[in-house]
C-alpha cells in the first residue's frame, strides 16, 4: 500500500489504541484518560497547569478530564493556595499500573518479529526522526517503590 511514515504511525496507533481500550475498559477507563493518569502517577501533587501544559492538552479537556477522573475515584484533588494538587487514589494505583504496563505488553506483540538489536536500531532510528533523544527510562517497566 503506502510506504510513508505517515501510513505506518496511522496503523500503529490504531492497534495501539485499540489494544489499550480493551485493558483500560475493565477499570473503567477510556484511551482518553491514559496519559492523564500516567502522569499524575509520575508527578504525584502536581498541579492540572502542569499536567496541562505538560500533555499538551486544551484547557477546557483537561478540566473535563481531571473532573471524570475525580468523580469516578481515580484521582484526588486538593486545593492548596490557588492551585490544586492532583494524586493518584487507591483506584488510581491500580489505573496508573496497567496504564503503564499496556506500553510494554503491547510493544512486546507487535515487536514480536525483531531480535533484541533489531528493537534497539528500531528505538534508535525512531527517537532520531522524532528530534528526541532515547530516553531508558521510558524502557523499561515500572517498578513500583
Amino acid at each position: 500500500m503506502f510506504q510513508t511514515l505517515a501510513y505506518y504511525a496511522t496503523v500503529f496507533h490504531r492497534s495501539f489504541t485499540a489494544y489499550t481500550s480493551r485493558h483500560l475498559q475493565a477499570l473503567g477507563l477510556n484511551f482518553g484518560s491514559l496519559f492523564p493518569v500516567i502522569y499524575v502517577g509520575k508527578h504525584p501533587g502536581c498541579t492540572q497547569a502542569q499536567l496541562t501544559a505538560a500533555l499538551g492538552l486544551d484547557w477546557g479537556y483537561s478540566q473535563r478530564t481531571v473532573t471524570r477522573l475525580v468523580e469516578e475515584g481515580f484521582l484526588t484533588r486538593e486545593k492548596s493556595g490557588r492551585a490544586y494538587h492532583l494524586d493518584l487514589s487507591p483506584k488510581g494505583q491500580q489505573a496508573f499500573q496497567v496504564s503503564h504496563q499496556v506500553f510494554f505488553d503491547w510493544d512486546e506483540a507487535a515487536l514480536t518479529p525483531l531480535d533484541q538489536k533489531e528493537r534497539e536500531q528500531l528505538f534508535a532510528l525512531l527517537a532520531k526522526v522524532s528530534g528526541k533523544e532515547a530516553d531508558s527510562t521510558c524502557t523499561k517497566p515500572f517498578a513500583a517503590p
